[in-house]
């Protein structure tokens, strides 16, 4: 696999040279013209880390949250500034961690935010079910919130004892659920746990749509080498089957499939903190994307407050892509949303997507990966499903090494991929 992952990604970007990323950085962000952009903010902390969970998370403590904050305030501004006039931006999403552990401080980051950024498509913000409540979602909807995600995993008692997650109580979460109203309520499971069942996510995806949820997000569980989870894998062949019957349950249910993963009864609810040609990502772990480079900051809370207190951005690892880096990193994550738009392609970068890529799409309908229909390629269940198998591998190969190493390390010299 990893010989035919490696071929594939050399004909793909028409060069054998690795992904390499250096420890260099831009003081000066080149985003001013970009269209399309979007914001993320990564808040760090929360009460329990649970052993499965791969992103950059510390135990909470109230003094260091605070000071974390003050940095990251400083590192909207520094990059803010930079533009003479207030960006329009997509949308905005915080990521974790729980973001609401810093809820007392969520006003004076939005501040900092709208200082610089005209946010046009809503914000997001991730929570843990335990804060869902009243006072919680009140002032999360009156600082603006049009999107929540909640971090369910599993209603399932068994799942939830494997993850290490304590019980929800479904009819509460969805009393508070029904006190204040959002654009988006989405809930995330993962699939693929051990001995997992097709009647087992039937029964978490009925029911969020029954309590509250407008939109489910159904991820895979990964094995992450850095993590210190004892879960084990499902085998390829029952996670494939699990995928297509799920997918095909939503299919028969009206859902409207957003993404590989993510599936609403409304065509509108929508949550996504990846999918975009571009975006500024602020806080440790936090990474940003622009026309010819992909940087991510330092995942050291004390080496990022030092960088920030010195004026400097803490970006630890920068890549400059060539040409068609840059296309297979787009064509990557815009095929997460199970269908690319050859207009969207061209219109980025100024080439068309036949001429560049024509011979492999004409493969992938032959193979019966995707389906092709005015502009736009759509993926088969199949395809889908190949999508996610790739995307593991990615996963594992990539961003399992890349993350493992920031984590110990908060400047390495270089990493390549």
């Amino acid at each position: 696999m990893s010989l035919i992952t490696s071929l594939t990604r050399t004909w793909l970007t028409r060069t054998t040279k690795p992904f390499t990323f250096k420890n260099e950085y831009d003081q000066n962000l080149d985003y001013v013209h970009l269209n399309n952009l979007g914001l993320y903010i990564h808040i760090p902390f929360c009460i329990k880390p649970c052993d499965f969970c791969p992103y950059c998370k510390v135990p909470y403590q109230k003094e260091k949250c605070n000071n974390y904050i003050d940095a990251l305030i400083k590192e909207i501004h520094i990059v803010g500034k930079q533009c003479s006039s207030k960006k329009d931006v997509t949308s905005l999403y915080f990521g974790g961690g729980t973001p609401t552990l810093a809820l007392d401080r969520l006003k004076d980051i939005l501040d900092a935010v709208r200082e610089h950024f005209i946010i046009h498509d809503g914000i997001g913000i991730e929570l843990h079910p335990h804060n869902v409540n009243y006072q919680t979602l009140n002032t999360l909807k009156e600082l603006g919130i049009t999107r929540i995600s909640i971090g369910i995993q599993s209603f399932n008692s068994k799942y939830q004892s494997i993850l290490g997650r304590q019980s929800i109580n479904i009819d509460k979460l969805y009393e508070e659920l029904n006190k204040v109203s959002f654009e988006t309520v989405s809930m995330d499971f993962i699939f693929a746990l051990p001995n997992q069942t097709y009647n087992d996510l039937k029964e978490d995806i009925d029911l969020a749509f029954t309590h509250g949820a407008n939109h489910v997000a159904i991820y895979p569980f990964i094995d992450f080498a850095f993590t210190s989870s004892t879960v084990k894998t499902m085998e390829k062949k029952e996670k494939r089957k699990l995928l297509d019957q799920i997918t095909n349950y939503c299919a028969e249910k009206g859902y409207y499939r957003s993404s590989i993963w993510t599936f609403s009864n409304d065509k509108n609810a929508k949550y996504s903190s990846m999918t975009r040609d571009n975006f500024l990502g602020f806080g440790v772990s936090a990474t940003t994307l622009l026309k010819d480079q992909f940087k991510i900051n330092t995942f050291s809370i004390d080496e990022y407050i030092k960088r920030i207190n010195n004026e400097c951005l803490p970006t630890s690892l920068t890549i400059r892509f060539t040409l068609h880096q840059r296309m297979v990193y787009y064509l990557f994550w815009v095929a997460y949303s199970t269908r690319v738009d050859e207009r969207d392609f061209e219109k980025f970068f100024n080439v068309s997507l036949k001429k560049e890529y024509g011979f492999e799409l004409w493969l992938a309908k032959i193979l019966g990966y995707v389906t092709y229909n005015n502009g736009i390629y759509e993926m088969t269940l199949k395809g889908a499903f190949y999508y996610h198998y790739y995307e593991n591998f990615y996963t594992l190969s990539y961003i399992d090494k890349m993350w493992g190493i920031l984590k110990d390390e908060a400047f390495p010299n270089k990493i390549q991929l």
